[in-house]
């Protein structure tokens, strides 16, 4: 067991929704994650109800962030989360920051910055939304570093209006409780 975990990469990913039932697809998200193969769902952020980023005409979304520590490598893991987005319905259709039933986006891989055609890490543009950093920075370690980007807590205080203007769930402990996660 030691030597599996040894192998195993903290990975945060971002969820997101804000169509059909979002609170429910994001912690219907959450149990696919706690699914996936040679990976243990370690933390999980409260439920945040956010703006949307892009076009105003579209519902607020709800977003979390999870902490999946796990032994796929990185485009394996893109697969089986955009497969996750497939089962809810999710059609990428080339639209940025359009409404979405799921989006499930790899933010960080351990301390690795890449530059992949199909994925890049840090996930481009996270140190300016809130709905990420205020909810990664729930359950990272303490003085986490963002490869190339800064410390955490940093990066959080330059968005912190923008933080401001997010309303955390109430029902966060009961979500932790749920998926019995907690930071390692």
């Amino acid at each position: 067991m030691t030597e599996r975990s040894a192998s195993r990469v903290p990975v945060y990913i971002g969820l997101g929704a804000n169509l059909g039932h979002p609170r429910q697809q994001v912690e219907q998200a959450l149990e696919q994650l706690q699914r996936l193969p040679r990976s243990e769902l370690a933390a999980v952020s409260s439920l945040y109800r956010t703006a949307p980023v892009g076009p105003a005409d579209q519902p607020d979304f709800i977003n979390a962030v999870a902490r999946l520590d796990t032994a796929l490598d990185p485009l394996a893991l893109l697969a089986a989360l955009q497969q996750i987005e497939r089962r809810h319905g999710r059609i990428r259709n080339g639209q940025r920051w359009g409404p979405r039933t799921l989006d499930l986006d790899i933010l960080l891989v351990g301390d690795q910055i890449l530059d992949w055609p199909q994925l890049c890490v840090p996930h481009p543009q996270m140190q300016a939304r809130a709905f990420v950093l205020g909810p990664l920075a729930e359950i990272a370690p303490p003085g986490l570093q963002v490869p190339g980007q800064g410390r955490l807590d940093e990066l959080l205080a330059a968005v912190e209006d923008d933080a401001g203007a997010m309303h955390r769930l109430s029902s966060e402990p009961a979500l932790r409780h749920r998926f019995a996660c907690g930071a390692k």
